[in-house]
């Protein structure tokens, strides 16, 4: 942080930063949410899609999602609520938040190792992803945790013990060492490497599959449509981690519209990955005639 600036008071800007941030969040919260909701309902009615790994993903990436809009509700409450919670707390709050962020990242690379293994290899799929998809799934969230308390084990030994039960009105973040902003950008170019190789390999074999085909070209694009939406997710990170907190309007300006792409980005995800998904949109249909069938029934009879 650059605090050495006669007329630069941080704690002004970190709060009006904290209160915007707070804001969008309920926004996204509330919309991903309800996309959650309905995409998680029409999977868990059907014992076919619970099983797929690509659905069993895809909703562990939606849950994701929300949660880390939530936690950033709370967070950034604490930040221009001036909570005067103890440090601890916040690291809680900041450490799991962080943690679902990075879980959002890994299953978006699952997602496209797993479309890249169905399509490059269809007749191992099925035995293969069954047998292993339990067991990745566990040590990905194993490696994101045990990468996280590292870098707190780490960041945060200099505070006393005092120090860390003492409220803070806003909420320091301890992750802006190097440490940790090497550790942030290896990982993200660790899981962006996997993401582009496997797409590459999927668009090198849908290429050699016929220029002319419509299911070639309608997959070419929803790869581009991925990709774009990907770089949305992986560009902001790497601002925030580079840019860290610096006073001024063009730093917060700048810190906000690369927020704002950030958080409604994560909006998007659900429609994208889930009711792009043409299985997802037929069983959305019946699923929203189904629960009008059921109002309308409901109301017909009346009160009993």
């Amino acid at each position: 942080m650059n605090l050495s600036s006669e007329h630069c008071n941080i704690s002004d800007w970190l709060r009006l930063e904290a209160t915007v941030k707070a804001s969008v969040y309920v926004v996204t919260f509330s919309f991903a949410t309800v996309i959650t909701v309905i995409i998680m309902a029409i999977v868990s009615q059907n014992s076919k899609l619970r099983g797929e790994a690509r659905y069993i993903l895809l909703c562990q990436h939606l849950l994701c999602i929300s949660s880390y809009c939530g936690l950033g509700i709370i967070f950034q409450g604490m930040r221009a609520l001036l909570a005067n919670s103890p440090l601890l707390i916040c690291w809680v709050v900041f450490g799991v938040k962080l943690s679902v962020g990075d879980g959002i990242l890994f299953t978006l690379a699952l997602m496209a190792l797993n479309t890249y293994v169905a399509i490059c290899w269809p007749l191992r799929y099925l035995s293969f992803v069954d047998s292993v998809k339990y067991r990745i799934l566990a040590g990905t969230w194993m490696t994101i945790i045990l990468k996280n308390v590292c870098l707190f084990v780490i960041e945060g030994t200099k505070p006393t013990v005092v120090a860390v039960l003492k409220s803070e009105p806003l909420c320091p973040v301890i992750l802006n060492g190097t440490p940790a902003r090497a550790t942030g950008m290896v990982f993200i170019f660790l899981l962006l490497s996997v993401i582009l190789i496997s797409y590459s390999l999927i668009y090198h074999k849908g290429k050699r599959a016929g220029h002319f085909n419509r299911s070639n070209i309608k997959a070419r694009k929803t790869v581009l449509i991925h990709l774009v939406q990907i770089s949305l997710h992986i560009i902001p990170p790497l601002i925030f981690i580079g840019l860290g907190k610096v006073c001024g309007i063009f730093f917060f300006a700048l810190n906000l519209v690369v927020f704002g792409i950030f958080a409604f980005t994560q909006c998007f995800n659900p429609l994208i990955y889930g009711l792009w998904n043409k299985e997802l949109q037929s069983r959305l249909h019946h699923w929203m005639c189904f629960q009008l069938w059921c109002g309308h029934t409901a109301n017909s009879r009346g009160p009993v």
